[in-house]
């Protein structure tokens, strides 16, 4: 039995993802520069099994995410960003190697084109779960990373799969290609309301 699991071990560590890093490379965005970006999470939903957490405490871990990676990029165009989280689920330990419960994230995405007062995408949503490394791999998050940890995680994912997303839309739809920056829009152009973005309850 012992060997059987130290095998499993080795293969898990091997099936292993690196796990996302803040600094990567930038994507190809064309002229896209973040004007403003909004986080709501006073709606999200705190999925079964999971650790208990206030929704607002996802706020500063998805805004500063948003910042280091959207932040970066200086284009000619300027575009607001928006997040709403919809519900998540953090890991609690599993049984080591065998079971080990992923943390997850849904989020719902906005893109708003401020030189043509349109959104280019509205509501996209996406599911999202932590990196697997070494450590959880072969413990589980709950065991391996503390709750702050593995919302820290979850939102440097959040903010990565937005990224990679506008990268396609941008290369296979046209987004950010310089068209709308050609029509100017001044400083006090309007961005989306709160009440605009977010979700309405039923």
């Amino acid at each position: 039995m012992f060997r059987i699991l130290a095998l499993l071990a080795s293969m898990v560590l091997l099936a292993a993802c690196e796990e996302t890093q803040l600094d990567e490379a930038k994507e190809d965005l064309g002229d896209f520069n973040m004007r403003v970006s909004f986080v709501y999470t006073d709606k999200a939903l705190q999925w079964p099994l999971s650790r208990s957490a206030e929704p607002s405490e996802w706020n500063e871990p998805i805004e500063r995410a948003l910042e280091a990676r959207l932040g970066r990029y200086d284009g000619a165009g300027k575009y607001d960003v928006a997040i709403t989280l919809e519900g998540f689920l953090l890991a609690t330990g599993g049984i080591p190697v065998l079971v080990n419960p992923k943390s997850a994230a849904v989020v719902n995405v906005f893109v708003y084109d401020v030189s043509t007062k349109s959104y280019l995408v509205r509501e996209h949503q996406m599911q999202i779960f932590e990196d697997t490394t070494g450590e959880s791999a072969i413990i589980g998050s709950g065991y391996s990373r503390t709750k702050a940890e593995q919302i820290d995680g979850l939102a440097l994912k959040i903010v990565d799969g937005l990224e990679e997303y506008m990268a396609e839309q941008h290369a296979e739809n046209g987004w950010f290609d310089g068209a709308s920056a050609a029509v100017a829009a001044g400083p006090d152009a309007a961005a989306p309301a709160p009440s605009d973005l977010a979700p309405v309850a039923d």
